[in-house]
């Protein structure tokens, strides 16, 4: 089941929502690819969406609950991922072409250009 509460958090001069799942991350990506949200939106366990998506949120089939119960329902459902106990990491380049390069060594070795007229080299048997 997805649930939302209602849009009280106020940030970057908006008011916003939190949008969970109690059955599975892979259930609350679907469900907010379907929204509209971008991944960006994700947050360890939620998604931060403006109060704008609240309506159409609630249209798609989340259950409007307490902000409080959120947490209760992550908690119960083994998927509450606190920032304290959450690794931090890089996240991953959005394009292969934006990774940094691995060690390389540039050096390249070529054997000498064959002159014409020179010799082979001779060769001990």
């Amino acid at each position: 089941m997805i649930y939302v509460d209602r849009p009280a958090w106020p940030a970057r001069g908006r008011l916003w929502s939190h949008l969970i799942s109690d059955v599975a991350l892979a259930e609350l990506h679907a469900f907010a690819e379907t929204l509209g949200a971008p991944r960006c939106a994700f947050d360890r366990d939620h998604y931060d969406i403006p109060a704008e998506r609240f309506p159409m949120a609630v249209w798609l089939g989340a259950r409007v609950v307490p902000s409080r119960d959120l947490v209760r329902l992550l908690r119960n459902a083994a998927l509450r991922r606190p920032k304290h106990l959450t690794p931090a990491s890089t996240p991953p380049p959005r394009h292969p072409a934006a990774a940094p390069a691995a060690a390389v060594d540039h050096a390249v070795v070529a054997p000498p250009k064959k002159v014409e007229g020179d010799k082979a080299p001779a060769t001990t048997a």
